[in-house]
């Protein structure tokens, strides 16, 4: 395994682990650590940001590289990120939303699933 891989899986599951440890609890309201939960998670997601940098450094890239397709992209993640989330809140936590909820996850999904072609491009 190259330096960059294991890296990489430490660090992703090192990260991953902290944000959804804190997304949980921010959103689980049996747990009554809202604010805590905010600050696993922000920890959680500046590890995973570390890294990305990190990998792309040991790749020889420079460690962020600011181009519109770039910007496009993370603001298509997070939009279906977004979307994703609302369906999940509409089927899981509002009353009476479960179609609907299951309507907006599916969008979400398809927004989420746009970005391989967007970042990989079609051949």
């Amino acid at each position: 395994m190259k330096k960059e891989n294991f890296m990489s899986l430490i660090l992703g599951t090192i990260g991953g682990i902290l944000f959804a440890v804190g997304m949980c609890m921010c959103l689980l309201p049996e747990w009554n650590a809202f604010t805590p939960g905010v600050v696993i998670a922000a920890i959680g997601a500046v590890v995973l940001i570390i890294m990305l940098i990190a990998r792309r450094v040991m790749k020889g890239k420079p460690a962020i590289k600011v181009t519109g397709k770039t910007v496009g992209a993370i603001a298509l993640g997070i939009v279906g990120a977004l979307t994703l989330g609302v369906g999940m809140c509409m089927t899981m936590v509002w009353e009476g939303l479960m179609i609907w909820g299951i309507i907006v996850g599916i969008v979400g999904i398809v927004l989420l699933l746009c970005l391989i072609p967007l970042i990989k491009g079609l051949k």
